[in-house]
């Protein structure tokens, strides 16, 4: 199974490092789409997933256009993560896909309203209360792609620890 975060023009620096660590320690590939609120060398990213970024899959897109236009929706298991999802994210049946893409909005913002439309089938959310905005944006991804790992039974991931043995 291949995961993709795609982060549509994220803002700060540290949330899209924390991102970055997330998606090596899965073995995600991280899609940025431009423009980004900073430099991929920002002190600041490299910094929140320093021992990371070596570890890493990463693939850049000019828009969100050339994005969508490369990976279509229609033709790929596409899902729109916003606070106005159809669906709670742990609903949908990631199990039988063989890949799986997640988008997220920038911080400020989110996904483009249009976008979210055009594929209200395919938008999901986290529940929260409905007094508050949201959930910090590096937290919302690890959240559902830990979802999406556990519906796999975390088959590319290490097996119980030896540890304590």
């Amino acid at each position: 199974m291949i995961l993709h975060i795609v982060m549509v023009e994220p803002e700060i620096p540290q949330n899209t490092g924390n991102i970055a660590r997330t998606c090596a320690i899965l073995g995600a590939k991280l899609h940025l789409v431009h423009p980004l609120g900073f430099q991929i060398s920002d002190k600041a990213v490299k910094r929140s997933g320093l021992d990371y970024w070596d570890k890493l899959e990463i693939e850049e897109h000019d828009s969100l256009d050339s994005f969508l236009e490369k990976y279509k929706p229609e033709e790929n298991n596409m899902f729109f993560a916003t606070t106005k999802g159809k669906q709670i994210y742990s609903y949908v049946d990631y199990s039988k896909m063989d890949e799986v893409f997640l988008l997220f909005g920038k911080e400020t913002k989110g996904l483009p309203e249009d976008l979210l439309k055009k594929y209200l089938d395919k938008t999901i959310r986290i529940p929260m209360r409905e007094t508050l905005r949201s959930l910090n944006l590096s937290n919302s991804v690890a959240i559902i792609a830990y979802e999406v790992e556990r519906q796999k039974g975390f088959d590319r991931l290490e097996g119980i620890s030896s540890y304590f043995g």
